[in-house]
């Protein structure tokens, strides 16, 4: 996947209008420039989504929306991981296959081998891979090294010794000697993936690290586990629970997991929530599979987005996605719709 910082060059001057309350709530404002979804006449069919449980929750708020445009269709979500998004787009058993990483060469070469051209990726949302310590934690920030020597066996960051206890990172009293303990997420996730590429250096997660099936299961476990440590996207977080703030190094400034944060690129760890779809070049999505597409990226989807915790795109990223797959970035329909 693209480095978020790549949002600088997609319409970050609009970022101004995105973020409200900053101080407050935090709370994010979709772009107006992004059109409203206008329906179209008969759309129905069936739509099944494979992939990430990261973006469960959103697929299912996109779902009702959609739902409520056109009562006829049906959609079926299964969501264990973005490892299982691939295959199913290849065999033809998945529509869409949201993933919470990008595809790796060897997934988009089978694809390819397959169809004779790559899968498309949509970028649908913005989020934040926080690290998440129990709410009492006093814990104020950690550098990337800090987290890998915490997380991983090879300790590929450079950080000079294995980190096991709370005390090593500086807390006294009665953490000073309690065992760190880690919770993450299973090797389907593209979480998982993305955590192990990003923080802890393309290293080996130790054999201590308790993996969950699915991101909410990974904040329950922390919120029941003082000493507990673990990672999930911010769309997770809940009172009983804090998202620590990252450095890159040593000698860089800790960020904290907020939207201007993401937005600006300075957050180390913020990626992009990726919709994968089997589009060819050149020709025209089916109504269905369009007009989904078109309700992912309007003004209402880019509100669900919000809605679950996470960050919309800019009116730019939302033009540059809906180009991706053959549509424009207006409310006009193209003339083969309603078919």
């Amino acid at each position: 996947m693209t480095k978020i910082q790549t949002l600088r060059a997609l319409g970050v001057a609009a970022v101004a209008t995105l973020i409200a309350n900053t101080a407050a709530a935090q709370a994010v404002k979709v772009d107006p420039k992004i059109p409203a979804y206008t329906p179209v006449a008969g759309v129905s069919g069936n739509v099944k989504s494979i992939g990430s449980d990261t973006l469960n929750n959103l697929m299912t708020l996109w779902v009702e929306g959609f739902k409520k445009q056109y009562p006829a269709v049906t959609i079926e979500i299964e969501g264990k991981g973005s490892a299982t998004a691939p295959p199913a787009l290849i065999e033809g058993t998945a529509t869409f296959g949201p993933m919470s990483r990008a595809m790796k060469k060897q997934e988009i070469d089978d694809f390819e081998k397959k169809y004779g051209y790559k899968p498309t990726s949509i970028p649908t949302s913005i989020d934040m891979l926080a690290v998440y310590v129990h709410k009492d934690n006093p814990l104020a920030s950690l550098t990337l090294p800090q987290v890998d020597a915490i997380f991983s066996k090879s300790r590929k960051g450079g950080h000079d010794q294995d980190i096991t206890t709370w005390g090593e990172l500086g807390l006294t009293g009665e953490w000073a000697d309690k065992p760190i303990s880690l919770y993450g997420r299973n090797e389907a996730s593209g979480t998982y993936g993305y955590f192990a590429e990003h923080a802890l250096f393309k290293g080996d997660y130790k054999s201590s690290v308790k993996a969950q099936a699915g991101s909410s299961a990974v904040i329950q476990s922390i919120a029941n586990d003082k000493y507990a440590i673990g990672y999930s996207g911010i769309g997770y977080l809940t009172a009983d629970v804090r998202a620590v703030s990252i450095a890159k190094n040593a000698k860089s400034k800790p960020i904290e997991a907020t939207p201007e944060n993401a937005y600006s690129g300075d957050y180390p760890l913020a990626r992009f929530l990726l919709v994968y779809v089997n589009y060819k070049p050149g020709s025209e999505l089916d109504p269905l599979r369009r007009e989904f597409v078109r309700y992912v990226l309007s003004q209402q989807g880019q509100e669900n987005v919000v809605k679950d915790g996470y960050y919309p795109l800019t009116a730019k990223l939302v033009s540059d996605a809906l180009k991706s797959v053959g549509l424009q970035a207006s409310t006009t329909v193209p003339a083969a719709a309603g078919g």
